[in-house]
């Protein structure tokens, strides 16, 4: 039988009768938490599956009997996830002494598992062999020939509430209900660790980097199954960043990393500063680890010194991809990389694809596109990039055939965590087919965009809205045309329940063209059009636009559309959304919603390491005649 026993890494106290005891809050946080690996499988074959090639040595086998003592489901569950023997039951451990330690580490992530929930005169009793774990002897022994039987009995106790809450140094002005130890709240320790950690939190961000935990302790009544919760904390002085260095760089600049991370020496200490330096070292690309220490003291003029330490990961890369639809055919993509071109994170990208395949009668008619793309992060300052790319593409949906190469160059600036800006210039020179007939186009233009995003996961958001107007001011050489672009949308996320299983999602964008006399004097691929997988699903590609007298797609000067999804999460990795999207392309600069096409359908999400695999299907709800009467999609990352 197993009560708390005293742990050098214990996060807080727990006193009984007058003798303190330490809680085994440690094994959910520390050393023994289990990770399990990110594999997933597609089409028979396994991606990023854990190595367990290595043969167990003595392999013993073994019997489980696990009595949880409790019909709360959720309690249960927990329990049987924090018992590794529950876990790999049918895994054999190496020796009697492994199955030994490893019901001894069991018994210690059950009881930290009770703690959790509150259950804080939890016991639990482990046999082995029938014999208790405490009684064994230091290198046991069991009978060969049949798996050894192990017996987990769990007495899980009353639920515990928060009795009396004390907070003490630097931090008795707090109010305990703001760190969630309300009395009368359940008292987990999860709840209890965390409020520590926030008080700490709390004064680190007045600007004091010293600030620490003094004490984190509970005294815990059985009687009356409450705990009152002791905490304290010190500040210290207020202290500004002082000098920062790099370690762990090889062809990286230290400089370039310092300047780049805009810890400037001089500015006030927050925490938030060092998360959001971090964030932004990593989307460079070219660390694999990056990790920003503070001192344990305070230099001789006041401030905090600050260490950066990064581990580079590989500068080279190459990949591939694909997407499928039932009306648009295969496409794929492949591209090589190299992230620190020359030794401060500038990245080179090459890439090139082939889409339409298996849609396209000819291998002629297949869309093709290749591209060169630079970036230079801190061209113009720690919080500017500049881009450059020069692309060529040849494609031939239903409403034309163009064959385009465009050079850009240009810069984007951090306006703030959330906010950009970009503009640069552009050349495009066009060679088109359309119901006009064949015509070139040379095109000088100067993109401007906004974007807003303050999305919680650019890869699967379930919080927060992205937002972003543009506009393409262009001269059209070959017949003096001015005409320019104006564009935006926004779309946004709510999560409906607390473990994010329903989100609501939805889209709205829309678009004009403004100059040029005719429609035929600014290029086909400039003007609107909507339908597709990225567009209004169930409908072809490109298929919903104004159209001439003979049903040519001529594309529209302006258009709106919006989707919604409601994404339910089944299980962990699998989600269903049922969606509906709608849009409409008009004639003129002004949308016309006489003509609005719907399509509705229902899509399938598999969640992975680097986003969820998608695969929708929708039907039109006013299909054209002759055109597409359902449509599939598959690709990789939600559809917006």
């Amino acid at each position: 039988m197993r009560k708390p026993s005293r742990h050098p890494e214990a996060f807080f106290a727990y006193r009984r009768a007058g003798t303190a005891l330490a809680v085994a809050a440690w094994a959910t946080l520390g050393p023994l938490t289990a990770t399990p690996a990110a594999a997933f499988e597609i089409f028979g074959m396994k991606f990023f599956e854990d190595d367990e090639a290595a043969e167990v040595i003595d392999p013993v086998n073994y019997s489980l009997t696990l009595n949880a003592g409790t019909d709360d489901g959720d309690l249960k569950e927990a329990i049987e996830n924090s018992a590794l023997l529950y876990q790999d039951k049918e895994k054999p451990v190496s020796g009697d002494l492994g199955l030994a330690i490893k019901a001894r580490d069991d018994r210690d992530r059950i009881l930290a598992a009770l703690y959790e929930k509150a259950r804080y005169g939890g016991v639990v009793t482990v046999t082995v062999n029938g014999q208790d774990i405490d009684t064994l002897a230091p290198d046991p022994e069991f009978p060969d020939g049949q798996p050894v039987p192990v017996t987990i009995t769990v007495t899980p106790g009353p639920v515990f509430s928060v009795g009396n809450v004390r907070f003490d140094g630097d931090v008795t002005d707090r109010n305990p209900s703001d760190y969630g130890l309300a009395p009368g709240t359940r008292a987990d320790s999860t709840l209890i660790i965390k409020a520590g950690e926030k008080l700490v939190r709390d004064l680190k961000e007045e600007g004091r980097p010293l600030a620490k935990l003094t004490d984190r302790s509970v005294v815990a009544d059985h009687k009356t199954s409450t705990v009152d919760v002791t905490i304290g904390a010190i500040g210290g002085p207020v202290a500004p960043v002082g000098e920062v260095s790099v370690t762990g760089t090889k062809t990286v600049d230290a400089g370039f990393v310092e300047n780049y991370s805009r810890l400037n020496g001089g500015k006030p200490y927050s925490p938030e500063a060092l998360t959001k330096a971090s964030d932004r070292l990593r989307k460079l690309g070219v660390f694999s680890s990056v990790t920003i220490r503070e001192a344990d003291q305070l230099a001789p003029d006041g401030t905090i010194p600050m260490t950066i330490e990064v581990s580079e990961g590989k500068h080279r890369y190459f990949g591939a991809g694909a997407q499928f639809s039932t009306i648009d055919g295969f496409g794929l993509q492949g591209y090589w990389g190299h992230r620190n071109l020359f030794g401060k994170a500038e990245s080179l990208r090459i890439e090139g694809s082939v889409d339409r395949i298996g849609e396209a009668e000819e291998i002629g008619k297949l869309d093709y596109s290749a591209g060169i793309i630079f970036a230079k992060p801190g061209a113009f300052g720690p919080a500017s990039t500049f881009n450059a790319s020069v692309k060529a593409s040849i494609v031939e949906p239903d409403a034309y055939r163009a064959a385009t190469v465009t050079g850009m160059a240009g810069a984007s600036f951090e306006l703030s965590d959330v906010d950009t800006v970009s503009g640069g210039g552009e050349v495009s020179f066009s060679n088109i087919e359309d119901a006009f007939g064949k015509n070139k186009y040379l095109t000088l233009s100067t993109p401007l965009e906004y974007i807003r995003d303050t999305r919680d996961d650019k890869l699967n958001a379930t919080e927060g809205y992205r937002a972003s107007i543009s506009t393409k001011p262009s001269y059209e050489t070959y017949r003096g045309t001015v005409f320019g672009s104006l564009e935006g949308s926004i779309s946004a996320y709510q999560s409906l329940s607390a473990e994010d299983r329903v989100v609501l999602a939805g889209k709205l964008g829309a678009g004009a063209l403004f100059g040029g006399a005719n429609l035929s004097d600014i290029p086909a691929n400039r003007r609107f059009y909507a339908g597709g997988g990225g567009s209004v699903r169930g409908y072809g590609y490109q298929e919903i636009a104004p159209r001439n007298a003979a049903g040519d797609i001529l594309g529209g000067r302006s258009y709106v559309t919006g989707s919604v999804e409601a994404r339910f999460l089944v299980t962990d990795t699998i989600g269903v959304v049922p969606f509906l999207d709608v849009g409409t392309v008009g004639e003129d600069t002004t949308p016309n919603f006489s003509d609005l096409r719907m399509g509705a359908g229902i899509g399938l999400r598999y969640a992975t390491p680097f986003g969820p695999i998608r695969l929708d299907f929708a039907v039109p709800l006013d299909k054209y005649p002759g055109g597409s009467s359902y449509g599939i999609y598959a690709g990789i990352g939600q559809s917006f």
